[in-house]
C-alpha cells in the first residue's frame, strides 16, 4: 500500500519498506526463540524488536497525523534521554523474564522478607551467550545470579522513574494540548508500571500481571516515540 500511494505519504518510502524488513527479522528470532529453545538472548532480542517495531509504526503515525507540537530543543533532548533510559529498564526486564528471574525476590520493597540486598552473583547473572537456566560453562545458574538479574532491573526502575517523573511534570504545562496529555499518559502509565511491577512480586508472578507489566512498558515506549518522531516539514499542519 505504501509503494501504491508513495507520491502521497508524507514520510519517505524507506521507512515502509525498514519495517518490512524489520518484522522479516522479528520472524527471523521468533524461529530462533523456538529452535534455540527459549535461548535467553535470542528471546531477549525478540521483546526489544517487537518495541522497535512499535517505535516505527508510531514515526509513521505521527508523520500522517502531521501536527506539530513545538517542543523546544532541550525537551526533545530531554524526552529522547528518557526513551534511552526506558530502553535500558525494557532490556533488564527482558532479561528478568527470560530468565524466569522474576522470583527470586520475593518481596517488595525489600528482597527478601527479611533482607533488603542478599548475595548477588552479578557476573554470572548477565553473562549473555549461555542456555535457559545454565551458566556459561553448561553447569546450572545459580540463585544468586538471578538475584542479581532481578535487583538489576528493580535498581535501574528508580532511576527511569525518576527521569519519567521529571519529564512527565516538565511538559504537563506545555502551550500544546497533545503534549499535556501524552505528559499525562507518561505519568499514569508509570504508575501501572509500579503497580504491575510490585503484582508481579507479591502475587508469584500472575499471568495477567506480567502481561500487563509488558503491555504498560510497551505503551511507554509509544507515548515517548509520539514525542520525539520527527515531523517531516512537508507534512507539518501547525500545533493543537
Amino acid at each position: 500500500l505504501s509503494w501504491r500511494h508513495r507520491q502521497a505519504l508524507p514520510h519517505a518510502l524507506s521507512l515502509p519498506i525498514f519495517t518490512l524488513v524489520w518484522v522479516i527479522l522479528q520472524g527471523l528470532f521468533g524461529k530462533y526463540t523456538v529452535t534455540w529453545k527459549l535461548y535467553p538472548a535470542i528471546v531477549s532480542l525478540h521483546l526489544l524488536g517487537a518495541m522497535g517495531l512499535l517505535a516505527l509504526l508510531v514515526v509513521q503515525k505521527r508523520a500522517f497525523d502531521g501536527r506539530y507540537w513545538g517542543l523546544s530543543h532541550a525537551q526533545r533532548l530531554a524526552s529522547m534521554a528518557v526513551l534511552g533510559l526506558l530502553l535500558v529498564q525494557v532490556a533488564l526486564g527482558a532479561w528478568v523474564s527470560t530468565n524466569y528471574a522474576v522470583l527470586a525476590c520475593q518481596s517488595f520493597p525489600r528482597c527478601q522478607p527479611n533482607v533488603w540486598w542478599p548475595e548477588a552473583d552479578w557476573a554470572q547473572g548477565f553473562t549473555v551467550l549461555r542456555a535457559l537456566g545454565h551458566d556459561a560453562q553448561g553447569g546450572y545458574i545459580s540463585f544468586s545470579a538471578l538475584v542479581a538479574i532481578h535487583l538489576a532491573h528493580r535498581s535501574f526502575a528508580l532511576v527511569a522513574a525518576a527521569g519519567m517523573v521529571a519529564l512527565g511534570w516538565a511538559l504537563h504545562g506545555h502551550a500544546c494540548r497533545a503534549v499535556r496529555v501524552h505528559a499525562r499518559w507518561l505519568l499514569s502509565l508509570l504508575l501501572l508500571q509500579i503497580a504491575t511491577g510490585t503484582a508481579n512480586v507479591v502475587l508469584n508472578w500472575p499471568l495477567l500481571g506480567a502481561l500487563c507489566h509488558t503491555a504498560g512498558a510497551a505503551a511507554l515506549v509509544g507515548v515517548l516515540v509520539s514525542l520525539v518522531a520527527p515531523i517531516p516539514a512537508t507534512a507539518r499542519l501547525g500545533s493543537t
